[in-house]
């Protein structure tokens, strides 16, 4: 009696790595490193089912399918921010002028991007065959922590400076707000037009598109080459353990962004880099490799998305006020610690 072969992915290997990788894609630790490393220190089955340096491998269908998520939750939370940016580029289009702000931070991303999309068109497979190895990427990994801390330790005056601008003008919108919420007690709730609540949420939604705009004005002024730059330092993602907004965040707190719009910027430039890279790979999923495994492939997408959305809506919030150093002192443990166990077992 002849049995049918196991799936080449199970849905408890769906379900880890699926959540893992919409958390680590936009937390600045390297879902790449996560994706090599997990596997290779859970062992047995794990290691040969996630394998991202066979060639044919079915997991790489599975990563298509949580990169294709990770960047509908970005275009999810950034919405309203990306109709702007791409109405700017269509206005540029038709009016053959770059002048508003829309239109310029549409041309950075763009011009940002190109580096990475070439690098990664013509040398994805070569890094991810030489590199895709759990020991390769538990050192990439500790470097990636160094290069955090490094770059908190030595963040420039002007990054600082920008940050300390921000906070100021933060504290006086919440002062304003405070004055708004004891005028608007004093009103009869039938006046209010919603009452206390709705009036405090639309308050809320108000206050964020407005930082928005503030920080994409910010972001518009630094120019398509400091963009350049700054977009050119994910080429480094390319090597599993190394994080992709992590390195764009630092890469944009070096050249005097404060760290809330660094980040919003990495968040920016990522959106367009993973959904393309996935597109680009969807032959993979549609094809044999992804055979027998698209349930699964479902199943590890939704909770990527659920996962990235969390991420990057918690992150936009801790940077305001905190530093990226807890997360450097996680990659150093994390990556030092599997080097040890890898070489010990």
């Amino acid at each position: 009696m002849s049995h049918a072969a196991p799936p080449a992915l199970t849905y408890p290997e769906a379900i880890v790595v699926g959540a893992i990788q919409g958390v680590s894609e936009l937390f600045p630790v390297s879902s790449l490193g996560h994706n090599v490393l997990i596997p290779a220190l859970v062992g047995g089955r794990w290691a040969t089912d996630l394998s991202v340096a066979k060639p044919e491998s079915p997991y790489l269908a599975f990563i298509v399918g949580l990169h294709v998520a990770t960047a509908l939750a970005l275009l999810a939370y950034f919405w309203r921010d990306w109709i702007r940016i791409i109405g700017g580029f269509l206005t540029s289009i038709r009016d053959r002028q770059v002048t508003t702000t829309d239109q310029r931070l549409a041309w950075m991303i763009i011009i940002a991007t190109i580096p990475v999309g070439i690098v990664g068109l013509f040398a994805e497979h070569t890094f991810r065959v030489l590199f895709g190895k759990a020991i390769i990427a538990a050192y990439f990994l500790i470097a990636n922590g160094i290069i955090l801390y490094a770059g908190e330790r030595f963040r420039p005056q002007s990054s600082r400076l920008a940050d300390e601008q921000i906070q100021a003008g933060r504290s006086d919108a919440q002062q304003w707000q405070a004055a708004r919420e004891r005028e608007l007690a004093t009103v009869p709730p039938r006046q209010r037009g919603g009452g206390r609540h709705a009036g405090g949420h639309q308050a809320e939604r108000q206050r964020e598109v407005s930082q928005a705009l503030a920080a994409d004005a910010r972001l518009s002024k630094i120019g398509y080459v400091q963009g350049l730059v700054i977009g050119s330092t994910q080429i480094l993602a390319l090597l599993a353990g190394i994080s992709r907004d992590g390195v764009a965040m630092v890469g944009g707190m070096f050249r005097g962004l404060s760290r809330q719009d660094a980040a919003r910027f990495s968040f920016l430039l990522s959106a367009p880099v993973i959904l393309a890279a996935g597109v680009l790979k969807v032959p993979d999923l549609m094809g044999t490799l992804g055979n027998g495994i698209r349930s699964q492939i479902l199943v590890g997408s939704i909770l990527s998305f659920i996962g990235a959305y969390l991420a990057v809506r918690f992150l936009m919030k801790y940077v305001q006020t905190r530093t990226l150093t807890p997360f450097a002192i996680y990659c150093v443990a994390f990556g030092l610690g599997s080097v040890i166990y890898l070489n010990v077992r």
